[in-house]
Protein backbone atom coordinates (compact mmCIF):
# COMPACT_ATOMS: atom_id res chain seq x y z
CA UNK A 1 0.00 0.00 0.00
CA UNK A 2 1.21 3.48 -0.90
CA UNK A 3 1.96 5.87 1.74
CA UNK A 4 2.34 9.08 2.43
CA UNK A 5 4.19 11.75 0.22
CA UNK A 6 5.87 15.04 0.59
CA UNK A 7 2.76 17.27 -1.16
CA UNK A 8 3.51 20.97 -2.38
CA UNK A 9 0.92 22.53 0.31
CA UNK A 10 0.26 26.01 1.10
CA UNK A 11 0.54 27.89 4.46
CA UNK A 12 -2.91 28.72 5.33
CA UNK A 13 -3.73 31.70 7.29
CA UNK A 14 -6.86 33.02 9.00
CA UNK A 15 -9.29 34.55 7.14
CA UNK A 16 -11.54 31.48 6.81
CA UNK A 17 -11.43 28.79 9.08
CA UNK A 18 -8.85 26.23 9.18
CA UNK A 19 -10.79 23.58 8.45
CA UNK A 20 -12.09 25.57 5.21
CA UNK A 21 -8.61 26.63 3.98
CA UNK A 22 -7.31 23.30 4.66
CA UNK A 23 -10.20 21.70 2.72
CA UNK A 24 -10.02 23.87 -0.23
CA UNK A 25 -6.20 23.16 -0.73
CA UNK A 26 -7.02 19.20 -0.59
CA UNK A 27 -9.57 19.72 -2.92
CA UNK A 28 -7.00 21.72 -4.84
CA UNK A 29 -4.00 18.85 -4.76
CA UNK A 30 -6.79 16.58 -5.66
CA UNK A 31 -7.88 18.62 -8.87
CA UNK A 32 -4.64 18.66 -9.88
CA UNK A 33 -3.65 15.40 -9.45
CA UNK A 34 -1.41 16.00 -6.60
CA UNK A 35 -2.89 13.76 -4.01
CA UNK A 36 -3.78 10.10 -6.27
CA UNK A 37 -5.93 7.68 -6.18
CA UNK A 38 -4.79 5.48 -3.67
CA UNK A 39 -1.95 6.80 -1.61
CA UNK A 40 -3.02 7.01 2.02
CA UNK A 41 -2.26 10.10 3.49
CA UNK A 42 -2.44 10.73 7.56
CA UNK A 43 -3.82 13.83 9.12
CA UNK A 44 -0.40 14.64 11.01
CA UNK A 45 1.93 14.26 8.35
CA UNK A 46 -0.39 16.70 6.65
CA UNK A 47 -0.51 18.58 9.07
CA UNK A 48 3.24 19.35 9.77
CA UNK A 49 3.32 20.61 5.50
CA UNK A 50 -0.19 23.22 6.31
CA UNK A 51 2.16 24.45 9.82
CA UNK A 52 -1.45 23.81 11.85
CA UNK A 53 -2.14 20.97 14.15
CA UNK A 54 -4.28 18.04 13.31
CA UNK A 55 -7.62 18.31 14.09
CA UNK A 56 -8.71 20.88 11.33
CA UNK A 57 -7.21 18.63 8.94
CA UNK A 58 -8.97 15.59 9.90
CA UNK A 59 -12.21 17.60 10.11
CA UNK A 60 -11.11 18.48 6.74
CA UNK A 61 -10.60 15.00 5.66
CA UNK A 62 -13.98 13.74 6.59
CA UNK A 63 -15.76 16.79 4.78
CA UNK A 64 -14.30 15.54 1.76
CA UNK A 65 -14.72 12.01 3.07
CA UNK A 66 -18.81 13.14 3.23
CA UNK A 67 -18.02 14.16 -0.61
CA UNK A 68 -16.89 10.41 -1.58
CA UNK A 69 -13.50 12.19 -2.63
CA UNK A 70 -11.44 10.36 0.20
CA UNK A 71 -12.42 7.44 2.12
CA UNK A 72 -10.82 6.60 5.88
CA UNK A 73 -8.29 4.36 6.22
CA UNK A 74 -8.49 2.82 10.19
CA UNK A 75 -5.59 3.70 11.77
CA UNK A 76 -3.89 5.36 9.11
CA UNK A 77 -5.20 8.23 7.52
CA UNK A 78 -7.27 9.06 4.43
CA UNK A 79 -7.18 7.31 0.91
CA UNK A 80 -8.40 9.44 -2.28
CA UNK A 81 -11.05 7.62 -3.98
CA UNK A 82 -10.43 5.59 -7.04
CA UNK A 83 -13.11 5.42 -9.34
CA UNK A 84 -12.91 2.72 -11.83
CA UNK A 85 -14.43 3.20 -15.40
CA UNK A 86 -17.63 2.11 -14.80
CA UNK A 87 -18.12 4.36 -12.01
CA UNK A 88 -17.46 7.27 -14.45
CA UNK A 89 -20.04 5.96 -16.97
CA UNK A 90 -22.80 5.94 -14.31
CA UNK A 91 -21.85 9.18 -13.20
CA UNK A 92 -22.13 10.58 -16.53
CA UNK A 93 -25.44 9.00 -17.27
CA UNK A 94 -26.94 10.21 -14.03
CA UNK A 95 -25.89 14.20 -15.12
CA UNK A 96 -27.27 13.52 -18.42
CA UNK A 97 -30.43 12.31 -17.38
CA UNK A 98 -31.17 15.33 -14.59
CA UNK A 99 -29.19 18.18 -16.86
CA UNK A 100 -29.81 17.53 -20.48
CA UNK A 101 -33.48 18.27 -20.69
CA UNK A 102 -33.43 20.90 -17.04
CA UNK A 103 -31.43 22.75 -19.70
CA UNK A 104 -32.75 22.28 -22.85
CA UNK A 105 -35.98 23.55 -20.95
CA UNK A 106 -34.36 26.93 -20.13
CA UNK A 107 -34.43 27.93 -23.38
CA UNK A 108 -38.02 27.54 -24.00
CA UNK A 109 -37.98 30.49 -21.35
CA UNK A 110 -37.47 33.92 -22.75
CA UNK A 111 -34.11 34.73 -20.64
CA UNK A 112 -31.87 36.38 -22.85
CA UNK A 113 -30.51 38.92 -19.90
CA UNK A 114 -29.82 36.03 -17.37
CA UNK A 115 -28.17 33.30 -20.23
CA UNK A 116 -25.99 36.60 -21.06
CA UNK A 117 -25.29 37.46 -17.74
CA UNK A 118 -23.64 34.02 -17.32
CA UNK A 119 -20.93 35.15 -20.61
CA UNK A 120 -18.24 36.43 -18.38
CA UNK A 121 -18.02 33.35 -16.65
CA UNK A 122 -18.17 31.32 -19.66
CA UNK A 123 -15.58 33.56 -20.83
CA UNK A 124 -13.60 33.24 -17.68
CA UNK A 125 -13.59 29.56 -18.31
CA UNK A 126 -12.26 29.53 -21.95
CA UNK A 127 -9.36 32.18 -20.33
CA UNK A 128 -7.96 29.53 -17.60
CA UNK A 129 -7.98 26.80 -20.11
CA UNK A 130 -5.75 28.61 -22.83
CA UNK A 131 -3.69 30.00 -19.63
CA UNK A 132 -3.59 25.88 -18.31
CA UNK A 133 -5.18 27.18 -14.93
CA UNK A 134 -7.08 24.54 -13.73
CA UNK A 135 -8.01 25.46 -10.65
CA UNK A 136 -9.46 28.95 -11.97
CA UNK A 137 -10.94 26.28 -14.69
CA UNK A 138 -12.56 24.08 -12.23
CA UNK A 139 -13.86 26.97 -10.23
CA UNK A 140 -15.33 29.15 -13.38
CA UNK A 141 -16.77 25.81 -14.58
CA UNK A 142 -18.53 24.94 -11.32
CA UNK A 143 -19.71 28.54 -11.17
CA UNK A 144 -21.55 28.14 -14.39
CA UNK A 145 -23.09 25.17 -14.20
CA UNK A 146 -24.74 25.63 -11.03
CA UNK A 147 -25.57 29.04 -11.57
CA UNK A 148 -27.45 27.62 -15.18
CA UNK A 149 -29.04 25.05 -13.21
CA UNK A 150 -30.09 27.29 -10.61
CA UNK A 151 -32.26 29.48 -13.26
CA UNK A 152 -34.59 26.52 -13.21
CA UNK A 153 -35.52 26.92 -9.72
CA UNK A 154 -34.60 23.90 -8.24
CA UNK A 155 -32.53 23.98 -5.54
CA UNK A 156 -32.42 20.02 -4.81
CA UNK A 157 -31.35 19.26 -8.38
CA UNK A 158 -28.63 21.65 -8.40
CA UNK A 159 -27.27 20.19 -5.21
CA UNK A 160 -27.64 17.41 -6.66
CA UNK A 161 -25.45 18.30 -9.56
CA UNK A 162 -22.94 19.65 -7.29
CA UNK A 163 -22.17 16.46 -5.21
CA UNK A 164 -22.06 14.59 -8.71
CA UNK A 165 -19.76 16.71 -10.05
CA UNK A 166 -17.92 16.54 -7.00
CA UNK A 167 -17.76 13.03 -6.86
CA UNK A 168 -16.37 12.64 -10.45
CA UNK A 169 -13.65 14.94 -9.92
CA UNK A 170 -11.85 16.24 -13.32
CA UNK A 171 -9.05 13.18 -14.23
CA UNK A 172 -6.55 14.41 -17.32
CA UNK A 173 -6.33 18.15 -17.05
CA UNK A 174 -3.07 18.49 -16.46
CA UNK A 175 -2.26 16.38 -19.85
CA UNK A 176 -5.15 18.24 -21.37
CA UNK A 177 -4.16 21.50 -20.34
CA UNK A 178 -0.36 20.98 -21.43
CA UNK A 179 -1.44 19.36 -24.46
CA UNK A 180 -3.58 22.59 -25.44
CA UNK A 181 -6.45 20.68 -25.63
CA UNK A 182 -8.86 21.76 -22.51
CA UNK A 183 -10.07 24.86 -24.36
CA UNK A 184 -12.23 22.51 -26.89
CA UNK A 185 -14.43 21.46 -23.72
CA UNK A 186 -14.10 25.08 -22.49
CA UNK A 187 -15.29 27.00 -25.66
CA UNK A 188 -18.61 24.54 -25.42
CA UNK A 189 -19.86 27.20 -22.28
CA UNK A 190 -20.30 30.15 -25.11
CA UNK A 191 -21.99 27.90 -27.84
CA UNK A 192 -24.31 26.52 -25.11
CA UNK A 193 -25.22 30.27 -24.05
CA UNK A 194 -25.71 31.23 -27.63
CA UNK A 195 -27.97 28.55 -28.29
CA UNK A 196 -30.27 28.88 -25.13
CA UNK A 197 -30.35 32.90 -25.95
CA UNK A 198 -31.56 31.73 -29.30
CA UNK A 199 -34.18 29.88 -27.99
CA UNK A 200 -33.49 26.55 -29.83
CA UNK A 201 -34.52 23.83 -27.40
CA UNK A 202 -33.24 20.82 -29.26
CA UNK A 203 -29.46 22.49 -29.90
CA UNK A 204 -29.34 23.22 -25.91
CA UNK A 205 -29.86 19.39 -25.49
CA UNK A 206 -27.73 18.32 -28.13
CA UNK A 207 -24.76 20.29 -26.96
CA UNK A 208 -24.88 19.76 -23.33
CA UNK A 209 -25.15 16.21 -23.96
CA UNK A 210 -22.11 16.23 -26.03
CA UNK A 211 -20.09 18.56 -23.67
CA UNK A 212 -21.03 15.86 -20.49
CA UNK A 213 -19.90 13.54 -23.14
CA UNK A 214 -17.20 15.46 -24.05
CA UNK A 215 -15.79 15.50 -20.24
CA UNK A 216 -16.27 11.56 -19.60
CA UNK A 217 -13.64 11.74 -22.87
CA UNK A 218 -11.04 13.66 -20.53
CA UNK A 219 -11.40 10.96 -17.62
CA UNK A 220 -11.00 8.40 -20.93
CA UNK A 221 -7.97 9.68 -21.77
CA UNK A 222 -6.24 9.43 -19.01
Amino acid sequence: MATDERLDLPMVGERQSLREQVAQALRAALITGEMRPGVVYSAPVLAAQFGVSATPVREAMLDLAKEGLVEAVRNKGFRVTELSDRDLDELTEIRQLIEVPMVARLAGEERAEEFERLRPVAEEIVSAAERGDLLAYVDADLRFHVELLSLAGNVHLVQVVRDLRNRARLYGLSQLAERGTLGDSAREHLTLLDALKRGEAEAVGQIMREHIGHVRGIWAEH
